[in-house]
């Protein structure tokens, strides 16, 4: 990561923050209200293959275990109806602000992958993690909606996992790996662009 593109994800942090503050305040009332504690949901993810950091978000789902796995139509159930609104807005990644600021994700790169995935296939990682994960990237915009159409039709963990596994994974990778290799500022707000006003 270049320092320019470190001191405008460290601004847009602060800008963003600001900006956005009363819908933060917001959305902490209304899970906290009517979900109760906890407010927000940490999730181990990869910084690089061997590094993790604790990615930050609203709380979405019923208190459970976390199986440190891909989401599918298997854990639908789980889903509160204050967590189905907030994802369908994408509100509950609000919280990734922080993450942001303090450096462990950029504005845009590869999403930081859950250990598990990063240690099954440590050579596909070994190359993605060379870009500093994002909040949003290539890949997210790209396939986000062919994942979802994979994965929400799944029963059960282990069908998730397979699909995931098999179809997602190695897709995905190569998206990342085109942006690390071409990345660079127009393209970076491009993406930011496209995914806050083309994705639905």
């Amino acid at each position: 990561m270049t320092p320019f593109k470190r001191l405008i994800d460290i601004l847009s942090a602060l800008f963003l923050g600001l900006v956005l503050s009363p819908i933060i305040i917001w959305v902490t009332l209304l899970v906290l209200i009517r979900d109760g504690r906890p407010i927000f949901f940490v999730s181990e993810r990869m910084k690089t293959p061997e590094k993790g950091f604790g990615l930050v978000k609203f709380r979405t789902m019923r208190l459970g275990s976390d199986d440190g796995m891909a989401t599918g139509g298997d854990k639908s159930s789980r889903v509160t109806e204050t967590g189905a609104f907030l994802r369908a807005k994408r509100l509950d990644e609000l919280p990734q602000l922080w993450n942001l600021f303090l450096g462990h994700v950029s504005l845009v790169g590869p999403r930081p992958p859950l250990r598990r995935y990063v240690e099954q296939f440590p050579d596909i990682y070994r190359e993605v993690l060379k870009a500093r994960p994002g909040i949003t990237g290539l890949a997210s915009l790209v396939y986000h909606r062919h994942e979802a159409l994979l994965l929400d039709r799944c029963e059960t963990a282990e069908e998730t996992d397979r699909i995931y596994c098999r179809a997602c994974v190695p897709r995905k990778a190569e998206l990342d790996v085109i942006y690390r290799d071409n990345h660079n500022v127009c393209w970076d707000f491009s993406i930011m662009f496209q995914t806050v006003f083309g994705r639905r």
